[in-house]
């Protein structure tokens, strides 16, 4: 009998024990207010959704937010002309006028102080320039020439006044009083608002062909780093042999650079955009050759580099030193170009009579239409600068730009 009250005593635990255990399971499954039910105790996981379960669910199966529309840029614009083209500076000017962009202005040491005089005038007289206040001019104008190192020492020389005047600006666009817009600024921030701000639209190619003994090799000299005079360069002798410390590339002097490569260029924290311009201050045509040299040679912006001027240029065959000058018999063909901007141009030409009128929509002297204009006459007043209208020019183009992207991406195109 001792040994049999013994065992019982043993069973008696575990059955206490294993009774509280169902008991406790029972009221839980039940859900009769002491524990709640859901994710604390549960052991298994349930096979029905509780109504939190549901909304939490609902929630995880959501798709994000969708991105923020995309910024409209800025442009900072140098548009460089000299002497007798006081009258296509400022057609050019008013062509190309948004008051969300930016002017820099520039009459060369060539051009008489009147005409100089003359375009301070018209700017502080202008009043839609007066109001907005983003058109500036070069006072202490530069000598330039074209074929030389002062063009490039122009053209930094306004990039740099960019950079400390404004801080906001997206690209910098360096353009001639002979260049002329081909889509309204409407149609160009509508496009780049959806462009990798990093992008720089530089033509370049490392194939010099009759470059590389023509110019990469003879040195010469530009008067114009030291005479208030313009005149022809003059070569030294003996030639010297092409570098061996970078590639050489050559390309279109007319750009649209991203803002930290004009930075990279002005500041130079490494020692490359120095050097080339030193070695460049010798080199026939440098406007075609130091920027597509700087940005072939920096690693951190060859992925960046985009082979195209945004532009539609028509040369002679073979090429000569300067493009053609176009006319009205060009007019498809700069259509079909889907560019931004086309060169060269005669002043007055009945052929920017037509782009003002089929392409751009623009009456007489006046600005480009845009969604900024307001007033009677149009755009005599400001309006939204935000406010875009892009028309049949954005199209075309979006699809040029479209395409260069592309190859850029898949098609290895960049500093080649």
């Amino acid at each position: 009998m001792g040994s049999m009250n013994v065992l019982e005593k043993k069973w008696v635990y575990p059955l206490a024990i294993s009774s509280v255990v169902c008991i406790f399971l029972l009221v839980n499954f039940f859900n009769i207010g002491m524990v709640s039910s859901g994710k604390i105790f549960s052991i298994f996981p349930s096979r029905v959704a509780t109504s939190n379960d549901v909304s939490e669910a609902k929630d995880d199966e959501q798709s994000p937010p969708p991105p923020p529309a995309p910024s409209i840029p800025r442009f900072a614009y140098l548009i460089s002309a000299s002497k007798g083209d006081l009258e296509k500076l400022w057609r050019v000017l008013r062509t190309l006028y948004h008051p969300r962009n930016y002017y820099l202005v520039h009459l060369d040491l060539e051009a008489t102080v009147d005409e100089r005089l003359e375009l301070a005038s018209r700017l502080e007289r202008d009043p839609v320039f007066v109001e907005v206040g983003n058109v500036n001019m070069i006072t202490k104008a530069n000598m330039v020439t074209y074929r030389g190192p002062t063009m490039v020492s122009n053209t930094l020389h306004a990039s740099a006044i960019l950079l400390r005047t404004y801080k906001d600006w997206d690209w910098y666009i360096n353009l001639s009083a002979s260049d002329y817009p081909l889509v309204t600024q409407d149609d160009l921030l509508s496009v780049f608002a959806d462009v990798r701000r990093d992008y720089n639209f530089i033509e370049h190619t490392s194939n010099l062909g009759w470059k590389e003994q023509g110019r990469g090799m003879p040195l010469m000299v530009d008067p114009g780093l030291y005479k208030n005079t313009k005149s022809d360069l003059f070569w030294v002798n003996p030639n010297r042999g092409l570098p061996t410390a970078f590639r050489l590339f050559t390309g279109s002097a007319w750009m649209v650079q991203s803002r930290e490569f004009v930075e990279y260029c002005i500041w130079g924290w490494e020692n490359l955009p120095r050097t080339l311009l030193m070695y460049y201050t010798n080199f026939v045509s440098s406007p075609e050759g130091y920027f597509q040299t700087v940005i072939c040679n920096a690693p951190h912006f060859i992925p960046t580099a985009i082979n195209h001027d945004m532009h539609f240029i028509s040369w002679d065959n073979p090429p000569r030193q300067h493009p053609r000058t176009l006319n009205i018999n060009d007019t498809a063909n700069i259509i079909a170009s889907d560019a931004a901007f086309a060169r060269k141009f005669r002043r007055d030409d009945p052929l920017l009579d037509r782009i003002d009128r089929e392409l751009l929509g623009k009456i007489n002297s006046s600005y480009t239409p845009g969604g900024w204009c307001e007033g009677d006459p149009p755009c005599s007043k400001v309006g939204d600068p935000t406010k875009l209208v892009p028309g049949p020019g954005a199209e075309r183009l979006r699809r040029l730009v479209t395409k260069l992207i592309l190859l850029t991406k898949f098609g290895n195109q960049q500093c080649n």
